[in-house]
Order: C-alpha cells, then structure tokens, then sequence
C-alpha cells in the first residue's frame, strides 16, 4: 500500500475510491501519568507520552490502510493527521486520506 501526503502519485493515473480513517485514543497507566507530571517539573521530553503518541499513529495508519484494502486500494493519497486530548493522559489520534486505485 502507498500512503502519500500529497494529491497524485507521479506516473499514475487514479480513480478516487472514498475518504478511508482510522483513529485510536490511547492513555498511559496511573503510574506513568505520575513519573511523567513529575518530569514537568523539571523540564525535557515526556518519553513516555511521545512512545504513547508514536504507538498511537502507527495504529491509526494501520486501521486506515486495512479499511483503504477492504475498498481494494491500491494506495491512499493526501493522508493527515489529527489529534485531540479526550481527557487528562488520554489523547485521540486520527488518519484520514482518500482511498485510490491504479488505472
């Protein structure tokens, strides 16, 4: 599968399929928020956050591939992402494109 950020694939014509997603909300457990509300007091990157946020997208994408392969994709163009705090600790993650086959 091809994920581009962009509107075209170079060399290819497309015939649009739909708009595909796929989003998660992740959160830490109750003893990383603590070492993590500890760590902003001194300053410096929330590694575990950051992990968080990765694991997060990295789920997001694969849930808007699987959905781009059940339409019969053959790549999905202008992918985004968005994000959002659901709570304290817990954020939403979303990737969306538009689905697209070789012609």
């Amino acid at each position: 599968m091809i994920l581009v950020n962009t509107d075209y694939i170079s060399g290819k014509e497309l015939e649009m399929l739909g708009l595909v997603k796929g989003s998660t909300i992740q959160s830490k457990n109750v003893g990383k928020d603590i070492t993590q509300s500890f760590k902003t007091l001194v300053g410096g990157e929330l590694k575990a956050y950051t992990e968080m946020m990765n694991d997060a997208r990295a789920l997001a994408t694969k849930r808007m591939v699987e959905e781009a392969e059940r339409l019969g994709a053959d790549a999905v163009v202008n992918v985004r992402y968005a994000s959002s705090a659901v709570m304290q600790g817990a954020a939403e993650v979303m990737a969306y494109g538009t689905a697209v086959r070789f012609r």
